[in-house]
Parts: C-alpha cells; sequence; structure tokens
C-alpha cells in the first residue's frame, strides 16, 4: 500500500505543517540556513518547535536566520562541518549538551558535482560529506533520539542517486577513475539507504527515518556547476528560466515538512518519499521521478552501516 497525503507536488512547506503544533519539541536540521534548509526551519518555528539550526558558517547563517520569525530561545545554531569527523563529534556533544531529547532530525546539508578532492578524514568529499558526517552526526544523536520516542529522521536524497549504486569495495574512488555524478549519485543512494537501516535498527525503539528526494530547486548547490552544463542538461534556457519540472525552495521543503510531521508517517520507516507522498520504482515513462530498488535494498544498506561504523571509527 502506497502511503499518500492530502497535498500536491506544489505544496509548499507552511501549507503542509498548517494545523501541527511542535511546541515541547526539539528539531535539529544541518544546512538549516539556505534553501530547502531554511524554509524547513521556517515552517518548523512556525509549528512551535525549537529548532537548533547546524551550519558551516555560522555568521552568515546569522543574516538568513535573522529573516526568520523566532520567540526568545527558540531558534539557536550549532557549529558543523560534515568534511570533519572531529567537528561532527563536536558539534553532536554541543547538541547532547543543551538538550536531552530529539524529536526531529533533519539531515538536510549537503554538496554536489564536486572536483575530485577528499575530506579532513581522506573520504571521497561527496561520499564523506553527504553520508559519512551525517551517518556519525545521527548515531552520536541516538541516546536523544531514543529519549524522545516516537522521533524520526528526515535524510534528504536526491533523483541523483539514479547515477550509481553504493560501490561497497571502492566508495572513495581508489580503483576507479573519479566522476562527480557517479560520486553524487553514490553519496545520494547512501543516504537512501541509511534511512532504511537505521529504521530496521530502530524501528521497535520509536526511532524511524525516510530519504526525501525534494525536486529540482536551484539553490548554491549548484555552486560547482558552470552556466554551460546547466543549459546543456536542460535545467534553464538560454534566458536564464528554469526547466518547469523545478520547484521553489518553499515547495522543495514541503516534502521534509511532510515527512518530519505527516500521520500518515507515524511509526513508518524506510521508504523514499517525493512530491509529498511516496515514491514508486523508476519507470522509464516517467523520467522525473521514482527511485531505483537498489537505493532500499535491505541487504546493502546493512553492509553500508557496517562500513561505515568501520570508516568512522
Amino acid at each position: 500500500m502506497t502511503v499518500r497525503s492530502a497535498f500536491t507536488r506544489d505544496a509548499t512547506a507552511l501549507e503542509v505543517i498548517a494545523g501541527h503544533d511542535l511546541s515541547g519539541q526539539v528539531a535539529v536540521i544541518t544546512g538549516g540556513a539556505s534553501g530547502i534548509g531554511l524554509e524547513t526551519t521556517r515552517a518548523l518555528l512556525h509549528a512551535g518547535a525549537r529548532v537548533l539550526v547546524v551550519v558551516r558558517d555560522p555568521e552568515r547563517a546569522a543574516e538568513a536566520l535573522a529573516t526568520l520569525e523566532a520567540r526568545p530561545g527558540q531558534l539557536d545554531t550549532v557549529t558543523l562541518d560534515l568534511a570533519s569527523l572531529a567537528s561532527v563529534r563536536e558539534a553532536a556533544a554541543q547538541v547532547l549538551a543543551m538538550t536531552p531529547k530529539v524529536h526531529l532530525l533533519f539531515n538536510n546539508a549537503g554538496t554536489m558535482a564536486t572536483p575530485f578532492g577528499h575530506t579532513e578524514d581522506g573520504f571521497e568529499t561527496q561520499f564523506g560529506t553527504n553520508h559519512l558526517g551525517h551517518f556519525l552526526f545521527t548515531t552520536l544523536l541516538m541516546p536523544a533520539l531514543l529519549a524522545a520516542a516516537p522521533a524520526r529522521v528526515v535524510v534528504l536524497t536526491s533523483s541523483g542517486h539514479r547515477r550509481s549504486d553504493v560501490h561497497l569495495d571502492d566508495p572513495n574512488f581508489e580503483r576507479r577513475p573519479y566522476e562527480k555524478w557517479s560520486a553524487y549519485g553514490q553519496s545520494k543512494t547512501a543516504n537512501s539507504l541509511f534511512a532504511v537501516e537505521l529504521t530496521r535498527r530502530y524501528q521497535e525503539q520509536g526511532v524511524t527515518a525516510n530519504a526525501v528526494h525534494p525536486g529540482g530547486i536551484m539553490t548554491n548547490l549548484q555552486r560547482f556547476l558552470p552556466r554551460e552544463e546547466q543549459l546543456a542538461m536542460g535545467w534553464m534556457d538560454e534566458q536564464g528560466n528554469l526547466n518547469p519540472v523545478f520547484k521553489t525552495p518553499e515547495q522543495g521543503a514541503a516534502t521534509s515538512v511532510w515527512a518530519a510531521v505527516g500521520s500518515e508517517l507515524e511509526g513508518v520507516g524506510g521508504l523514499f518519499l517525493e512530491d509529498v507522498g511516496e515514491s514508486l520504482p523508476f519507470d522509464p515513462a516517467l523520467p522525473f521521478t521514482g527511485y531505483m530498488p537498489y537505493a532500499r535494498d535491505p541487504q546493502t544498506a546493512k553492509a553500508l552501516w557496517t562500513l561505515s561504523e568501520e570508516l568512522v571509527g
């Protein structure tokens, strides 16, 4: 039975959260000061949640967050560089010192199509940042999630996951040529598999996770892509008009918010969500929607979790 909501693909985050009261709940969101993260933060504050926004650059974030309406003590920032495991540990410790319970965790930050490089700890940049940084951050916050149960983890993935399964034998491109889109796809598949295995491990204790593809949205995620490449991929025309398939950040945040508050998802995890509903397996006749079955494969998810534990120590 496919999980559906009452909303269309064009719904906004504020429309989805209308009528929900999150007073007394704590939400933690990485990258919550720009793009769809900022709109997710706006919606959470609107519903009364206390929000801890986890960002790499707190000074730049302060400017964006100043545009939001928050009561005193409702909004705080924590500094985190996902490309540094030491920074991840420090940030998680800071969050745990600020709150004993985390009801909602949004693994929202990420990077895309970067040139070949490595994180501080030697992992390929996109796999290390998008997956391993969030993997460690989430597992370190698990005591607070369990203390708040029922709690939900929202893991941002992408239709880009279709570009690659996870190469468990070579996640860091040590034995194969680097290709930026394959690396991005691998990291986004890893995000989805993380939600699958987290749910298997913790569902009975009241913590579930779902993967969310927000849709195509123009944000600073595109900063590594030359305009010529965006034109070639059909994302925009010569005049700079976006392909109609793209959403606004307000619409892009809607599925994340639904994953956090939708009553249809109570106790439900391990799904791939998009357009404010459960996604279906990819069908070439519908090229803009759908997930590849490997992104929800339970055996790969389990193996990836084991590998990730080894890599992050």
